[in-house]
């Protein structure tokens, strides 16, 4: 029997697709925010470098395990509203409350208050970004079993969740305009309100309109205090299980290269724009870094997804990422070069080369995703959304507090010094290599990692196939 004749794909309507890409626009707005604010932490409050690198470590690293344990906990839920509405509506609330709570800092309380207040107010917020996020992701993968229907999800979901980094490199210029606020301190307090609020709402969206079934029949594991032993077990037992899995240990180790190799220099942009291009004046500098971001945004928006899952249906997920991703080796090259004194136009050229790395990334990768989930399900029987998604997320996060940390690092490795108009011999040209070559050599070796990743259109046909079968078996010979 054809794969045709026993798999029939899920089509999943606009309007759910568009639900789902508000949830994405907020889970990446909240980073997006935090990325511009951080800013703030070193060139108005006086941070150190390992400071920064500090704040950026500890909480991400706190997120980064909570992850598996959510996992476990959306898995195995019995609710009348499904196993992930509930976690996605509270989440959303703490992420609301944390984030406005963690930017009301004070210059004149000090640079050691403002970092232990900014530390603990971090840990509630990635509490919050774990409770949202584990949950609403594992949604994504539900919505289809169709191999091209989950790339068409994830695209639209990024299409939207990219006007997150569209509108917040303008925060940049609503920042530093005393015409909108005296200080960028004063700004990070008022802007953390509006887009908590904003944000916290479109979070919410997502569990209050995307379907799902009840849960309270299903026979899932308890959760309660008694079994939380067995439970932390189960969830280290699944995450063994889940990484044995080649083509899923491909996907999470290429995401962290990629991904955490451009985080650990991206917020380097704006200080290589105001310090190499406009010679320390961050109010000459103007607008160039919002336009950094934001023209990159929106050439991954308008320019890259469509191409990249184009490219997909056409060649395949896996050589749609390596070509990808090899496109953007040829931006970041650029950039080494266009990033020129006087004329800064000229980074413009690169952008579009730059964009194809993280562009591309998760609308693949998200997908791929999807398909090892159900190889795992014909494997064990289980369907661990939840859990899968946490460790591929644990693999992203984890590395992205290494990525904060590195940063920390190498600002003052190279000596970079944002208290100073003028920065020390080789600290400036230091970030610019940084900015450069970390992402070049993260991407290289994702590539040699993803060569031989086998789950291709067939295969995942031939592995729904084999579950639509086997499910047809229960329901003639149940247990």
């Amino acid at each position: 029997m054809s794969n045709q004749q026993v798999t029939v794909s899920q089509k999943v309507p606009f309007g759910q697709k568009v639900a789902f890409g508000i949830g994405m626009l907020a889970n990446q707005m909240f980073p997006a925010s935090l990325g511009i604010f951080m800013v703030v932490l070193v060139q108005d409050l006086g941070f150190p470098g390992w400071m920064w690198g500090v704040i950026y470590f500890f909480p991400r690293l706190f997120d980064s395990f909570t992850d598996p344990i959510m996992g476990y906990i959306s898995d195995n839920t019995k609710s009348k509203w499904g196993r992930r509405r509930p976690y996605v509506i509270l989440g959303s609330i703490v992420l609301c409350v944390s984030f406005i709570a963690m930017w009301q800092l004070y210059k004149d309380a000090g640079v050691d208050y403002n970092f232990t207040y900014f530390m603990i107010w971090s840990f509630v917020f990635y509490l919050g970004i774990t409770i949202f996020s584990v949950p609403y992701v594992a949604m994504g993968y539900e919505m289809s079993n169709d191999f091209h229907e989950r790339t068409n999800i994830m695209a639209t979901a990024q299409w939207i969740g990219q006007w997150a980094w569209v509108i917040a490199p303008w925060f940049w210029v609503i920042m530093y305009d005393p015409a909108w606020f005296e200080s960028a301190e004063v700004a990070t307090r008022s802007l953390a309100l509006w887009v908590g609020i904003i944000f916290a709402i479109c979070a919410i969206v997502p569990g209050i309109f995307i379907k799902s079934k009840s849960t309270l029949d299903e026979d899932y594991s308890p959760l309660n205090f008694k079994n939380i032993g067995n439970s932390l077990k189960e969830i280290g037992s699944g995450f063994v299980s889940a990484f044995k899995m080649k083509p899923f240990r491909q996907l999470c180790i290429a995401t962290f290269l990629v991904y955490n190799a451009f985080m650990t220099i991206a917020s380097f942009s704006f200080f290589i724009i105001v310090y190499h291009l406009f010679e320390g004046n961050a109010g000459a500098a103007g607008i160039w870094p919002t336009l950094f971001g934001c023209l990159g945004a929106l050439g991954t928006t308008f320019f890259v997804i469509p191409i990249v899952t184009n490219m997909s249906k056409k060649m395949g997920k896996k050589k749609a990422f390596i070509v990808s991703q090899g496109i953007s080796i040829i931006g970041y090259i650029m950039l080494w070069f266009l990033f020129v004194p006087g004329k800064p136009y000229l980074f413009i050229f690169a952008l579009p080369f730059f964009s194809f790395g993280i562009g591309s990334l998760f609308v693949l990768m998200m997908s791929m995703t999807a398909d090892v989930i159900d190889l795992d399900e014909l494997n064990t029987g289980l369907r661990r959304e939840g859990t899968f998604g946490a460790i591929y997320w644990l693999m992203v996060k984890f590395g992205f507090a290494i990525a904060g940390g590195l940063s920390g690092v190498i600002m003052t490795f190279v000596g970079f010094d944002s208290g100073v108009t003028i920065q020390p011999d080789g600290a400036v040209d230091g970030l610019r290599l940084s900015f450069s070559g970390i992402p070049i050599l993260g991407t290289l070796i994702a590539m040699y990692v993803m060569r031989n990743y086998d789950v291709t259109e067939e295969r995942a046909g031939e592995i729904r196939a084999a579950l639509e079968k086997k499910k047809l078996l229960n329901e003639i010979i149940p247990n």
